[in-house]
């Protein structure tokens, strides 16, 4: 596979070049190339002549994005639409990664690829929009869908990953209060990149879902990381609506991976597990 990717600076991006290897023709970011530029993605994707094209970019500042409606919009909407366009001519695959913030958080079971989706904010709108730009393309494509990524590193749009933060203000003896009804499906950046490599190999495409196995709510996240990470410190609960955030997040995100899952391919861990892995090998700071 001759991939060309997109993003390499994320979390997830950094785990897709990783694994990748040699594979991976071309890795950069949005200091490397403007993802918002028709013509420089299209440039960028003849020069390079790509199999597959992975976009691991994102604005994923949830809250932020309230204000911010162009910039959130111009990433995750326009961005996807570009790249699909250039693969489509390249005659490339295009894996373009989605969110579960798409739906509004009312089911009372795992959410499937086939149902509604309604974004409660400007993120998960415009996440859906970039789905539905790529899926009207002609492109050959796979739209992952995943929740709560964590990776090695953290992101460098939110200061670090959640559990990056949470260690860290427990080491540094601060109060810890976390939300405890909100629930979905922590995902680490390893299992799920090698997902997507895994079906950009395989011969289904399409909208899929890809999380790591069971759930939670970001309040056991919080312990669950402290205890991996040998800490001994109180975690308040607390109320999604008593944060009075910008942006409105889905009570309820868990996502049905059953299609996934029925493909054979590779499966990512229990959270539990990928988690204790990922702090194990977090870079000391």
């Amino acid at each position: 596979m001759k991939a060309l990717l997109v993003g390499s600076a994320g979390q997830l991006g950094r785990e897709l070049a990783a694994q990748l290897g040699s594979e991976c023709a071309w890795a950069g970011d949005l200091a490397e190339v403007d993802v918002t530029d028709a013509a420089a993605v299209s440039a960028l994707v003849k020069r390079v002549a790509p199999e597959v094209v992975f976009n691991a970019t994102a604005w994923n500042r949830v809250d932020a994005a309230e204000a911010e409606v162009d910039a959130a919009f111009a990433i995750n909407a326009l961005a996807p639409r570009w790249l699909a366009a250039a693969a489509a001519e390249a005659r490339a695959l295009l894996v373009h990664v989605s969110t579960d913030y798409v739906f509004d958080g009312c089911a009372r079971r795992p959410y499937r690829e086939e149902d509604p989706p309604h974004p409660l904010s400007v993120y998960g709108a415009s996440k859906l929009a970039g789905e539905a730009l790529v899926a009207a393309t002609a492109v050959e494509q796979i739209l992952i869908r995943t929740s709560g990524v964590i990776g090695r590193g953290g992101s460098a749009q939110k200061g670090g990953s959640f559990v990056d933060r949470i260690v860290a203000q427990a080491r540094a003896g601060q109060p810890l209060r976390v939300v405890a009804d909100q629930v979905f499906a922590p995902t680490v950046a390893s299992d799920l990149a090698k997902a997507a490599i895994a079906l950009a190999r395989s011969p289904a495409r399409g909208l899929v879902h890809v999380t790591c196995a069971g759930s939670c709510s970001w309040h056991e996240l919080a312990l669950a990381a402290l205890e991996v990470s040998g800490i001994a410190a109180p975690v308040e609960r607390v109320a999604l609506a008593d944060l009075r955030l910008p942006a409105r997040r889905p009570a309820y995100s868990v996502l049905d991976c059953s299609r996934y899952l029925g493909l054979g391919l590779p499966a990512p861990r229990h959270w539990r597990d990928a988690l204790a892995e990922c702090v194990r090998t977090q870079p000391s700071s």
